[in-house]
C-alpha cells in the first residue's frame, strides 16, 4: 500500500482566515489535494499569548526562534491587548463556504482560542459546553449544518471537553498527540468519540530548534511517512505555512508526491475506521511536553488491550 498523509489546516487567527486560507487553497488545488480545515470562530485574542511568557517554559524562546512577528504580524500579536479582539466568524466567515466548496472538511477549532488553549484544564464541563455551542452556533449560520469534527486549539485535551463533544454527535476529534487513532481514557472512563492524533512534530516547533532547516523538517516527514505503517497526520497551520512559509510547504507537497504519498481527509479515514470499531485500540491521555514546543500539550498514552 502506497504511504499516507492526512493534512489538519489549524486556522487559529483572522490573519490565517483572510490570508493563509486564500494562500492554501490554491497550493492544494495545483496539487489536487484535499485537506481538512478546523476553525477557530470566536474573538481573536492572540495578542494575550504574550502572558504565557510567565507560565510556560520555552515559550519566549520559540517566539524568538520562530520570529513570531514576522510570521504572525504585529496587528494580530496586539489583538485582545493593545487592539480589540475582533470577531473571526463574523470579519470572515465568507470563506468557510469557499473552503467545503473546494471539497475539503471543515471541522471546528474552538471559539476563542487563547482562551481555550491558555485554560481548558480548568474549565467545568459548563464552561466548555457554553463555548461549544457558541462555535456550533457560528459554524452552522456561516455553512447551514453543525460541525462533525473538531480540533483542540493547542493541542489541549481534558475528559470534559471530550464528554461534551460525545454527548454533540462529533463524528470524530483530533485533539492530541499521539501515534494512531484510539478511543481516549480519562481515569476509569473511556471516552466513546474517535481520536485522530496528530503524529508528526509541526514546521513552528521544529524550525530552528537545534539548527533544523524547512528542508530538514521535510525530509524528516518523508521519512516518517514512508516507515509507518500508518496513515501519518501532519498539522499545519493557515497563519505560517499560508503566510511566510507557504513556499516551504508547497515544496513538501511535492516531495511527497514524487514519492507517491497519498493525501486523504481525517474525516474520510475516521469513517473507514469506525466501520471497524472493535479494531480501534483505547489509550490514556497525559500531558507532556514535545522537542521545539513551549508549554504542555496532551498526548496519548500506551495502547491497551481490550477485555
Amino acid at each position: 500500500m502506497p504511504p499516507k498523509l492526512g493534512l489538519k489546516v489549524d486556522v487559529d487567527t483572522l490573519q490565517g482566515f483572510r490570508e493563509g486560507v486564500p494562500a492554501l487553497l490554491e497550493i492544494l488545488a495545483a496539487r489536487g489535494i484535499k485537506a481538512s480545515f478546523f476553525v477557530a470562530l470566536g474573538p481573536d485574542n492572540s495578542g494575550k499569548a504574550i502572558f504565557r511568557v510567565f507560565r510556560q517554559q520555552g515559550f519566549l524562546e520559540k517566539m524568538w526562534r520562530t520570529r513570531a512577528p514576522a510570521l504572525y504580524g504585529l496587528r494580530t500579536m496586539f489583538y485582545g491587548t493593545l487592539l480589540p479582539a475582533p470577531l473571526i466568524g463574523e470579519s470572515a466567515g465568507e470563506i468557510l463556504p469557499i473552503i467545503a466548496g473546494a471539497g475539503h472538511e471543515v471541522g471546528l477549532h474552538g471559539y476563542d482560542h487563547v482562551r481555550w488553549h491558555d485554560h481548558l484544564l480548568t474549565m467545568s464541563r459548563e464552561e466548555v459546553s457554553r463555548e461549544l455551542a457558541r462555535a456550533q452556533e457560528l459554524f452552522a449560520s456561516l455553512l447551514g449544518h453543525p460541525a462533525r469534527s473538531f480540533a483542540a486549539p493547542g493541542w489541549q485535551c481534558s475528559a470534559a471537553h471530550r464528554a461534551v463533544l460525545a454527548a454533540s454527535g462529533f463524528l470524530y476529534s483530533s485533539d492530541t498527540r499521539g501515534s494512531v487513532p484510539y478511543f481516549p481514557r480519562f481515569g476509569e472512563e473511556i471516552n466513546p468519540l474517535l481520536e485522530i492524533p496528530t503524529t508528526l512534530p509541526t514546521l513552528d516547533e521544529l524550525l530552528g530548534f537545534n539548527g533544523c532547516s524547512s528542508e530538514d523538517f521535510t525530509e524528516l516527514v518523508l521519512s516518517r511517512v514512508q516507515k509507518e505503517k500508518v496513515p501519518q497526520v501532519l498539522t499545519v497551520h493557515a497563519e505560517v505555512e499560508g503566510g511566510p512559509l507557504r513556499g516551504d510547504f508547497a515544496g513538501l507537497l511535492d516531495r511527497c508526491r514524487e514519492q507517491g504519498v497519498e493525501f486523504l481527509r481525517l474525516e474520510d479515514w475516521a469513517r473507514e475506521l469506525l466501520a471497524a470499531r472493535e479494531k480501534i485500540p483505547v489509550a490514556g491521555v497525559r500531558q507532556g511536553r514535545l522537542p521545539g514546543r513551549a508549554g504542555t500539550v496532551s498526548c496519548q498514552g500506551n495502547l491497551e488491550t481490550k477485555s
